[in-house]
């Protein structure tokens, strides 16, 4: 984000009296920029220049070599002669002993010394103290320690006569400033503030001093001093011959509509850059390089339009704007060769034919071969303007975000070009000499701005606060706009810097934030009769609300995943989960390249997170989606019109991924902890199962529970013997339960016989829509209870046992439940027993034995002919 000197701003306007930086930034955030820091301005007491008259290393006892150094900081000098105690025994030249840790200087640099009673950043109280055997008064600084940059390898060096030692690059002071015991706040800039703001994709023009300076008149009423508005000198004509050949333009745009040029001759390639504008380039966060190459990025800075140099030896005209061509590739300025793709808008000369060599990434950076070096004297000096979305697209897809990629991709003023050519190369010529040749080049093919068509009661009508009609006209008019009133109808006519403006709602926004955020009502609308929540939003809040009673806790995890934790769950290469997987064209993070295919591999992070910071026992859930990629429609490459439509939205949302919302949970280490009367009960499979039957519940619908796997999924990452699957009446499967397989657990280092469930939120709250659940009446009859206890082969599910005596026993049986497992000796191998507890209740009388009798065999018959039961 843009970091703007507050010194630097006062040259486009005058701040209010008194202003604070802080005060800056509040002024700023009533026009929508947001203050992300303020640097500078909080060192306070003696930092002065120093030169290391001596250094004497010494190794201490722990292992770490010292530097015990005498400084010479001018009238801050100890006279000459003994120095502080245990200093004392030793004669030593007026100075300041000092101990320092850093090892990137010698005798006779010049460095940067804080002296007790000063304070640093943080804040940090500077004192003398003992310190490895000496008296350490004061402290050589680092830039980190300073407010300079995050480098704290070593302290800064500003001047090395004898060259050993590397001079910080981060602040330029003149050898006539550099006097011992010279004050270096002022000398570092120190005393400068600079505000670094937080600029939304539709700001573009705030990427620059004079787009500041703007919006801090419209919040305050200071006039500006546009820094644009310089006259151009020279004649517009046939300079370097520029050709703009854009054969195939993304969305219809051409890449480039316009390109000035212009040449500067006999400059000197050695000339220093001023010491104010490196100083300016370091606040702004910029490092300061060479006199040609300050200059383009101090212009960028201040107006918001890039540049770029070009040594004119290097070229062959004419220069040509085109896309890149098969198998093309480019050196660009950082040193690294990069294969261009047919999307990529270039700068190319014509050294071997028409454009036949790339020089330059538009927009993004320039090439190698022709970058200005030491001893290039005729400049070329290029300002454009680009299509956003081309710079945008190219910069993501080379990875390669510039400074000027930043700037175009968010649109840069179209009438800027031809201003930002003139005032860089009058700093050039100012500083390095030169001629600028009369004849400039300027292919401009930029559209006019259209106009917008608005009633000026249509402000109003969107934010809910009547604005009068000159009030809204004021308030455009102070954007930059230009407005033609017809009665009520306004015609604005937005300006070259605000390609943003597109629609009256964006007019609209406008005069809201010029009028003021803080001056809207807060108003609470009024719910309009006969609507609530929706089904779907009842039952999610139902099966949130019932899980959290339950004791999970509720967590919510990124939505992306490794293949490696796929392999970690034991997942198949043919299951769906692997197969169907959306994978992101351009991941967050190239370690989590997948979109998650249920919520369970996700929830396992959270798991591990909780474990790691000592929790024993972790009990957490999660509504979310999860994605599929067979459900990948046709995404639209174009629209219906020249803006989007909601049958365009329609369109995209229907190429989506498939994204049901599901809820999933796992459970690990105790369910009851261990107290003084009783011990410890972990959780189990059972506790999993029983979590999918209070979501089936709250949901309103009944699940049928087997052992047979999902067609396509397997039972990973669950135990095959100690997992549940869950299907509706139609078959439908919705969700898994149990405890996870020990290897998964062993992979992803959770603690043995986890548990976990994850069930299919949507289809359940499908099937439940719409019905409406009957009220039972409370029965005055006397209930009757039969206990059986059948022995069935151990690969029988209980709930289909329990299914079967219930349709067995018709309406007559109220309720039946297993209470009781038992497998052994008695009962031979492969089988189990089953006690089943059942309820039998007549709404209208009270049942005799004969027809409980008769409930009885037919439960029995019902056992014995579906599962082979046998009655012990």
């Amino acid at each position: 984000m843009p970091k703007i000197p507050l010194k630097w701003l006062e040259e486009s306007i005058d701040l209010l009296p008194g202003s604070t930086a802080e005060d800056v930034s509040a002024a700023l955030v009533k026009v929508g920029l947001e203050e992300e820091g303020i640097e500078g301005g909080s060192v306070a007491g003696p930092l002065v220049i120093g030169r290391v008259l001596s250094l004497v290393k010494e190794e201490q006892s722990n292992g770490k070599t010292i530097n015990y150094c005498r400084v010479d900081v001018g009238s801050h000098n100890d006279p000459a002669g003994p120095g502080h105690k245990p200093d004392n025994k030793d004669e030593y030249p007026e100075s300041r002993g000092i101990v320092c840790g850093a090892h990137n200087f010698v005798a006779g640099d010049f460095v940067v010394v804080v002296l007790p009673g000063a304070t640093l950043p943080g804040p940090f109280p500077i004192s003398g103290r003992k310190t490895y055997g000496h008296w350490s008064d004061g402290m050589i600084c680092s830039a980190k320690e300073l407010g300079l940059g995050e480098d704290h390898s070593g302290i800064i060096v500003l001047k090395s006569p004898s060259g050993e030692s590397a001079v910080f690059a981060g602040a330029s002071v003149p050898d006539e400033a550099l006097v011992p015991g010279a004050d270096a706040i002022p000398l570092l800039g120190l005393d400068e503030q600079t505000i670094e703001i937080n600029v939304t994709p539709d700001r573009g023009y705030s990427f620059s001093v004079r787009g500041v300076a703007r919006e801090y008149s419209h919040s305050t009423g200071q006039p500006l001093r546009d820094p644009a508005a310089i006259p151009v000198s020279g004649k517009r004509g046939a300079g370097f011959e520029i050709d703009i050949d854009d054969l195939a333009p993304i969305r219809d745009r051409v890449g480039c509509d316009r390109f000035a040029a212009r040449i500067l001759r006999g400059f000197d390639p050695k000339a220093p850059s001023p010491t104010w504008m490196k100083r300016r380039l370091d606040q702004a966060g910029m490092r300061p390089i060479s006199l040609a190459v300050d200059v383009t990025n101090y212009v960028m800075l201040e107006l918001g339009q890039p540049l770029h140099a070009y040594d004119l030896g290097t070229l062959y005209a004419p220069i040509q704007v085109r896309r890149a061509r098969p198998g093309e590739r480019l050196t660009t300025l950082d040193d690294v060769e990069r294969e261009l793709h047919a999307e990529d808008l270039l700068i190319t000369d014509s050294k071997d034919g028409l454009g036949a060599r790339a020089i330059g990434l538009a927009g993004v950076m320039g090439g190698l071969e022709t970058e200005i070096s030491d001893s290039t004297t005729d400049i070329l000096l290029e300002a454009a303007h680009f299509d956003p979305v081309t710079i945008a697209r190219t910069a993501r897809r080379h990875r390669l975000g510039s400074e000027a990629s930043r700037r175009f991709e968010r649109g840069v003023d179209t009438a800027l070009p031809p201003h930002a050519i003139e005032r860089a190369l009058r700093l050039m010529q100012e500083f390095g000499g030169g001629e600028i040749e009369e004849i400039y080049t300027d292919v401009n093919t930029v559209e006019p701005v259209r106009p917008i068509v608005m009633d000026a009661t249509f402000p109003g009508t969107i934010v809910g606060v009547e604005y009068r009609q000159d009030v809204v006209v004021d308030s455009l008019e102070q954007v930059g706009c230009t407005v033609v009133e017809d009665g009520t109808k306004l015609t604005v006519t937005p300006p070259t810097w605000r390609p943003d403006l597109e629609s009256p709602v964006n007019l609209v926004e406008e005069v809201a934030r010029l009028e003021g955020y803080d001056n809207l009502p807060s108003v609470l609308p009024v719910a309009p009769p006969g609507r609530g929540l929706t089904h779907s939003q009842k039952v999610r809040r139902s099966v949130a609300r019932t899980l959290a009673e339950a004791g999970l806790t509720e967590v919510l995890t990124y939505p992306f995943m490794s293949e490696q934790r796929l392999d970690d769950m034991l997942v198949p290469a043919d299951d769906i989960r692997r197969v169907q997987a959306v994978r992101l064209a351009n991941p967050l993070s190239a370690a989590m390249p997948l979109m998650r295919t249920g919520l369970t591999a996700t929830l396992i992070d959270a798991v591990k997170t909780n474990l790691g910071r000592g929790a024993q026992d972790v009990a957490i859930y999660e509504i979310g989606r999860a994605y599929r990629a067979d459900r990948i429609g046709n995404v639209p490459t174009s629209f219906s019109g020249s803006t989007i439509t909601p049958d365009d939205v329609e369109r995209l949302n229907e190429a989506l991924p498939g994204q049901p919302r599901r809820a999933a949970g796992i459970m690990a280490g105790n369910r009851v902890p261990a107290a003084w009367n009783h011990g410890a009960e972990p959780f189990d499979w059972t506790d999993a199962i029983a979590m999918v039957n209070k979501v089936a519940a709250a949901c309103g619908v009944e699940l049928s529970v087997s052992r047979e796997p999902f067609e396509g999924l397997s039972v990973m990452p669950m135990h095959p013997g100690r997992a549940a699957m869950f299907r509706l009446a139609d078959g439908t499967p919705v969700g898994v339960a149990g405890e996870m397989h020990p290897k998964v657990c062993e992979n992803l280092g959770l603690p043995a016989r986890t548990v976990g469930f994850e069930v299919i939120l949507d289809d359940m709250i499908e099937e439940s829509d719409g019905r409406i659940a009957p009220a039972t009446p409370v029965s005055q009859q006397v209930l009757a209870k039969e206990d059986f206890a059948f022995v069935v082969a151990d690969y029988v599910p209980a709930g289909e046992l329990v299914a079967a005596v219930k349709a067995a026993g018709g309406e007559l049986v109220e309720d039946a439940h297993v209470f009781d497992v038992y497998t052994g000796e008695q009962i031979g191998e492969g089988k189990k027993s089953l006690a089943v507890n059942v309820v039998m209740r007549a709404a209208d009388r009270t049942l005799g034995a004969d027809e409980v009798l008769a409930v009885r065999e037919a439960i029995i018959a019902a056992a014995g002919e579906e599962f082979g039961a046998v009655l012990r």
